[in-house]
């Protein structure tokens, strides 16, 4: 497991393009392997596992100082390739696309396999510290309520899928979900915001092979950008703000966590206040 110690808003200002990429950058979904990244950012632990030719177990890391990786943790799931199977303590939960899972603290045994090696699935991992213990919950896509947003004139009209949230899950901090962009549309969350009582991880997907999205963060009047490929992820602590535009529609993964679980809590950004 890598280890992260993220800039703060003084030194991310001075930071050539490199040192923004290896700090906040997250590059996921190597094949046959679980990659895990830990953050000093509210200890989140961002991940991917891609099962292909054989099944892969979550072990604890060194660093947690642990038994078992989620003896102190809450683990979110997200599969965002072939269906596949993830087993939490000898129960099985299959995984379609786009299926979610919460796996609650004090789980031991978590295996995921996928059901082609051909096509594997791709789990991405998102984890926090937890301070209790919930049960675990597979969420389907198709059990997530829609919420469309923007407009195509404004080429931003997305639909927004909550699966980790508290009217579905209970959890002790995380919430997660996606957001898809429709045909025309490239932007996302413009106009920006915070959350400063919350820092959030974006994992990008569904981008074709050339294609990239154009990654904003930083603080509203000291703004960078990241260029993103398919099946990267960007590390945004709760002073940046976190926009992006592609060369064509995307998806995107969000999680969060923070002071509370209240979607809405942010605080937006005017539009002349960006430089």
């Amino acid at each position: 497991m890598k280890v992260r110690y993220t800039a703060d808003p003084v030194r991310f200002s001075r930071m050539t393009t490199e040192e923004v990429r290896e700090n906040f950058l997250v590059d996921l979904f190597a094949k046959d392997a679980i990659t895990m990244v830990y953050s000093d950012v509210d200890r989140a632990i961002v991940g991917s596992a891609v099962p292909a030719s054989k099944a892969l177990s979550l072990e604890s890391a060194p660093e947690l100082r642990a038994g078992t990786f989620c003896e102190r943790r809450e683990l979110g799931i997200l599969n965002i390739g072939g269906a596949g199977t993830v087993t939490v303590d000898g129960t099985e939960y299959p995984m379609a696309a786009r299926d979610g899972l919460y796996v609650g603290r004090g789980s031991k045994a978590i295996v995921f396999a996928s059901d082609s090696a051909e096509n594997p699935a791709r789990y991405y991992l998102l984890s926090y510290p937890a301070h209790a213990a919930h049960p675990t919950v597979h969420v389907a896509a198709s059990e997530a309520e829609p919420s469309q947003m923007g407009s195509l004139e404004g080429a931003n009209r997305r639909t927004i899928y909550k699966l980790i949230h508290p009217e579905a899950v209970t959890t002790c901090q995380l919430v997660m979900g996606f957001t898809v962009l429709d045909p025309g549309s490239v932007w996302n969350t413009m106009p920006p915001h915070t959350h400063e009582r919350r820092m959030e991880i974006y994992l990008y997907f569904d981008l074709p092979e050339d294609g990239r999205v154009f990654h904003f963060m930083g603080r509203p009047d000291e703004t960078r950008h990241i260029v993103v490929a398919d099946g990267q992820a960007v590390i945004s602590p709760s002073w940046s703000i976190h926009a992006g535009a592609g060369t064509s529609n995307y998806s995107f993964i969000w999680g969060m966590v923070g002071d509370n679980q209240t979607f809405s809590d942010m605080d937006v950004i005017d539009i002349d206040r960006l430089k």
